[in-house]
């Protein structure tokens, strides 16, 4: 394969981003399990669109770099804030691996059914890349990009999933490369595997007790018409693990085990069984690292489990093997020693026979899932956020398969939806990281890469009670404004209750007042004066800027409900009467805070006056707000609104 290095093409991350949502794309009102907030897509800090659709993408990038690796169809992309570096194949490859490895990026890929590597060094001061060696990618990259794959690489060395043959059979989890032995799996260890992701839990105490974690889903084993057909499971083996003696095991993992994982309701035997994507996240002590997996049910229903890695470990140490009736060896198997190759037989044996743990691993909530939502998951990252109280809260970036990210506060074991971001109309997220240091999301299409920044305090600015109601550890309330900046700053992330505003900060925009019986108009409320004939069918509309708060519409000491139609309320007067003029206030209510959020002061046009009123016009005398309509319209709006 040749590759053109070093053409340099301008790339930008602060292009305009604008996109329509439809109405069946609007959260329903009062539902707290659904978004509070769906943030407007002119806010997304920036995008960079492909020349060409990419049927796959691969991310690499490092925590806190200005630096991003995008592998597609014959290219490998990097995008720097100061140079952009694009570098260019000749044939076709899609590029399935991008790691760091050996002081190099690592890049492998399809190479026409034919995987190949490659590694690219810096030349002059990370200028641009260049080629000085391939190797032989079977068992790295997969022929195909459609075939599963996963790679990581730990303390120098290359761990792969990987099929070994073009038809995407003979997968397995392998140590592929680095300054320890190439080791691989017995080949019934595992049943038609799918593998989603591995870890490196590093024990910084006691280096030769690091494992590595897989997680994956594979075929079951029980074959009864009850038992669901796919299973999940997490396995480990040691990092010093060198494989078998020469006689026996030679090459292979002799700390292999693997335990199920289950997510769902135990008592009725209900489970979340097919494991779509994980995410780890690190602790300094390794036994508080926590695994975040996401799982999908055969009712189409997406749950979220959290595990403990010291019950997962807990697990791997007292479990019994399943299958197995004689005394545990010692040492027992699974545990990690300085030379595996000179292990018992015994205990070997118990390794390539029954590796699979009899109990099984349970979520930290046990009886049921952390999350559950009928919204198709299929990418999942957690960001910890040290809030205004010194606590450390955990972020949940959830992605549809219709191009949305879901942000999830994660408060004494409850989910709170904090607001939904769309990014794209038309295709499902394929690659997504986190960058924890520098608070950004980069999300993956066929079309285009999106930045997405997750301080978006901005969006909660207008006033301190509306910074608190939003529940977003990365923002506070300060004189300032609602800011990123939380030191000293007011928040109320475990409740949300607004009366924390009522104390010392005084924003240049807060609401520091004591609570009226009639509420006060919002800093976005305004009065908007309509003149309008009698007898004429009439809409005044207001803003939703909170799916969980409950809106009336509030007319001469009445209210009425309002009707939802995408991300406005409306309300709806069939027939301009007499006592249909006055004021109208659309009033908000959530938890302890009422406001206003648009006012409207209706007149009677004179008699006389000219107005438009054709039965072909749907909309008479339309403003942005409020409408006359045409009187077939009315009957027509109301069953839109019932169908939404």
């Amino acid at each position: 394969m040749s590759w053109l290095v070093g053409v340099s093409i301008c790339l930008a991350w602060d292009f305009q981003f604008a996109l329509s949502s439809g109405a069946s794309d609007a959260p329903s009102l009062g539902l707290t399990n659904t978004p509070r907030r769906v943030l407007s897509p002119d806010r997304i800090c920036g995008r960079l669109e492909y020349p060409v659709y990419q049927n796959h993408t691969v991310f690499f990038h490092r925590d806190g770099s200005d630096e991003l690796y995008v592998g597609g169809t014959d290219y490998v992309l990097k995008i720097n804030v100061d140079d952009n570096q694009v570098i260019e194949g000749l044939c076709y490859n899609v590029v399935t691996v991008i790691q760091e490895f050996q002081d190099s990026l690592f890049v492998c890929g399809t190479n026409g059914y034919k995987p190949k590597c490659w590694k690219l060094y810096s030349r002059v001061h990370n200028q641009s890349r260049e080629i000085v060696e391939s190797y032989e990618g079977t068992g790295i990259s997969p022929f195909a990009y459609t075939q599963n794959s996963l790679s990581l690489t730990a303390d120098g060395d290359l761990y792969t999933a990987a099929p070994l043959g073009s038809d995407g059979r003979s997968l397995q989890f392998r140590r592929k490369a680095g300054g320890r032995a190439n080791l691989w799996m017995y080949d019934n260890w595992v049943s038609e595997p799918t593998f989603v992701a591995a870890s490196w839990v590093e024990r910084k105490e006691d280096p030769e007790n690091d494992k590595i974690y897989v997680f994956f889903r594979e075929k079951n084993s029980d074959s009864s018409p009850e038992a669901d057909p796919w299973v999940s499971s997490v396995a480990r083996v040691c990092k010093v693990d060198e494989g078998g003696s020469k006689r026996f095991f030679q090459n292979i993992w002799t700390t292999f085990l693997k335990a199920r994982l289950v997510c769902g309701f135990p008592k009725e035997s209900l489970y979340f069984n097919h494991l779509q994507d994980v995410y780890v996240v690190q602790a300094e002590d390794w036994h508080n690292t926590s695994v975040y997996a996401l799982f999908t049910s055969s009712w189409n229903s997406t749950a979220v489990c959290i595990y403990s890695m010291a019950k997962i470990d807990e697990i791997f140490e007292s479990s019994t093997f399943k299958g197995y009736q004689k005394d545990i060896p010692n040492p027992r198997p699974g545990t990690c020693v300085k030379n595996s190759r000179s292990l018992p037989l015994a205990t070997v044996l118990v390794i390539k026979d029954h590796p699979e743990m009899k109990d099984w691993i349970h979520s930290v909530h046990h009886l049921n899932p952390f999350y559950i939502s009928n919204n198709n998951y299929t990418k999942i990252a957690v960001d910890r956020v040290q809030a205004a109280d010194q606590r450390i809260y955990n972020i949940l970036f959830l992605a549809t398969d219709s191009g949305k990210i879901h942000k999830v506060l994660e408060s004494d074991s409850e989910a709170f939806i904090i607001s939904e971001t769309h990014l794209s109309n038309h295709s499902a997220i394929h690659s997504m990281r986190l960058d924890t240091k520098k608070k950004k999301l980069i999300v993956g299409f066929s079309e285009q890469i999106v930045s997405l920044d997750l301080q978006k305090c901005q969006e909660y600015n207008s006033s301190c009670e509306e910074c608190v109601l939003a529940r977003d550890p990365y923002c506070a309330w300060t004189e300032s404004g609602c800011t990123s900046n939380t030191s000293g700053g007011i928040q109320n992330i475990s409740g949300g209750e607004t009366n924390v505003c009522r104390q010392t900060v005084e924003g240049p925009k807060s609401l520091n007042r004591t609570k009226r019986e009639t509420p006060s108009p919002s800093p976005l409320s305004s009065r908007a004066v309509h003149s309008v004939p009698l007898d004429i069918p009439f809409y005044l509309s207001c803003p939703i800027d909170s799916y969980h708060a409950a809106y009336t519409w509030e007319h001469n000491g009445r209210s009425s409900p309002c009707l939802q139609m995408q991300s406005s309320c409306l309300h709806l007067i069939p027939a301009m009467a007499q006592e249909s003029y006055g004021t109208y206030r659309c009033v908000s209510t959530e938890r302890d805070y009422t406001k206003v959020v648009k006012e409207y002061q209706l007149t009677r046009q004179p008699i006389g006056e000219p107005i438009r009123n054709s039965s072909r016009e749907v909309i008479v005398n339309k403003t942005n707000d409020a409408a006359v309509l045409a009187p077939q319209m009315v009957g027509v709006i109301v069953i839109m609104i019932i169908l939404i």
